[in-house]
């Protein structure tokens, strides 16, 4: 028998899983547009040159490219040292690239600092595993056109407030910046060639320890000098310590000599953060000064077009990041002809969503109404409709000998009520029961 299940890293959601995901949506667009952002709709494709720019990291390998229309068999043998050639377009890989090429298109009907929303699937040429997915939602607030600290803070803001509003309170940020990071490096000796490979050394130190990143970083044949100081560094009392947000605990976790424009970047983020959370008492237990801060000093983030600050959302009771973003000031410029600062903030929502306890909007009750085969069309749809007209969500079901498996049905689709109905029966007379 042929396959019907849907294309691998790809998945259906039946009405509870849907309905569970748009809750989870709802919530953060609702959060998001209190905070001052905008949503939007960009094209599920893109042109292929834009994908493929050299700004998208490691997922431009995973697009997906659409084969231009028209070609014949002889069209696509020809070109077949040349594959690129065959497409004109992309499916979007992140909501990033597109925002920058939606900006320098409407550019002109825009504020001068402009909060985006943006909600929307894309896909990549993943390998299918546990977590992992070929098509998936992002959602993503972006600022343009404030290159202060302030903008930071207002996403990590925005962001903490949704995470707080699924009920999952008690999220912090961990924060670097990329430039404190090819500060670090250079100050122990890394060259610039060699950079793109040690950061990604540095990235698995959590999974690997100081021990097997010193150890990978000598079999890359990185620079031996500059692996002693780093390895002399991470050996720090005081470097790999937990540090409560603050100037004194950024310097102390970064060799000496760190720029002060970008620690004073960091301290403005974390200034701003604890000012908005003290004002609406949602300050963190147990973070210095309230602030839902933490610096990292070695967070990498492996995307190629962040500039400066960098993120990850963290949660107590995962051991993995539920979003992330950072400063991409480079990206808009390659689009518009001119540079303007971006950054934005990406809630993992297939990661999130699982986390969120079940609900139901209790504001719009779901009734089923259970009805004999004898009632006529007429007489259920004029209930039906009066219940609508209520403010109710109504399914209709005839009665089966099993009435309790169909209630448990109904229960898990999100129904919280039912009616019995039968020949005669009244809008006065119903009689609606709560679902146990």
């Amino acid at each position: 028998m042929a396959s019907v299940n849907p294309p691998r890293g790809m998945r259906d959601f039946l009405p509870a899983d849907k309905a569970r995901r748009e809750r989870v949506l709802a919530v953060i667009r609702e959060r998001y547009r209190a905070h001052g952002f905008d949503e939007i709709e960009t094209p599920v494709m893109e042109e292929y040159s834009r994908l493929h720019a050299g700004i998208g990291g490691d997922n431009e390998k995973l697009a997906y490219n659409v084969l231009k229309r028209g070609l014949d068999a002889d069209a696509i043998r020809a070109a077949a040292d040349d594959p690129a050639s065959l497409t004109d377009l992309g499916l979007r890989y992140d909501l990033t690239v597109p925002l920058a090429r939606f900006y320098a298109t409407n550019r002109g009907q825009l504020p001068s600092v402009f909060r985006a929303i943006q909600i929307a699937p894309v896909w990549r040429a993943e390998r299918p595993q546990k977590g992992r997915y070929r098509q998936f939602v992002q959602c993503d607030i972006d600022i343009i056109g404030d290159a202060s600290a302030r903008a930071e803070a207002e996403l990590v803001v925005a962001t903490l407030d949704a995470v707080d509003a699924l009920g999952l309170e008690g999220g912090s940020v961990r924060i670097n910046d990329r430039r404190a990071l090819d500060w670090m490096l250079d100050s122990f000796g890394f060259d610039a060639g060699e950079r793109p490979g040690v950061l990604i050394t540095i990235d698995k130190l959590d999974k690997i320890g100081p021990d097997g990143i010193v150890a990978e970083l000598r079999e890359r044949g990185a620079t031996a000098a500059a692996v002693d100081a780093f390895d002399a560094f991470l050996r720090r009392p005081m470097t790999l310590e937990y540090h409560p947000y603050g100037e004194r605990q950024i310097r102390k976790a970064l060799p000496e000599g760190a720029p002060d424009e970008v620690v004073a970047h960091l301290v403005g983020i974390g200034e701003a953060v604890a000012a908005a959370r003290a004002s609406t008492g949602s300050a963190t237990e147990g973070i210095e000064g309230d602030i839902p801060l933490v610096f990292d000093p070695f967070l990498v983030r492996g995307m190629g077009y962040y500039t400066g600050t960098i993120f990850e959302l963290a949660h107590p009771s995962v051991d993995y990041s539920l979003g992330g973003g950072g400063r991409y000031d480079g990206m808009i410029g390659r689009f518009l002809g001119q540079d303007a600062p971006a950054v934005g903030f990406s809630i993992g929502f297939e990661r999130i969503v699982d986390l969120v306890a079940d609900g139901t909007d209790a504001a719009a009750p779901a009734v089923v109404l259970v009805h004999d085969r004898d009632v006529s069309q007429a007489e259920l749809l004029a209930l039906k409709a009066g219940l609508v007209g209520q403010g109710s969500r109504v399914r209709l079901e005839q009665r089966t000998k099993n009435l309790k498996a169909l209630l448990e049905r109904a229960a898990a689709d999100g129904y919280t009520a039912f009616a019995t109905v039968g020949s005669g029966t009244t809008a006065e007379s119903l009689e609606v029961k709560p679902l146990a």
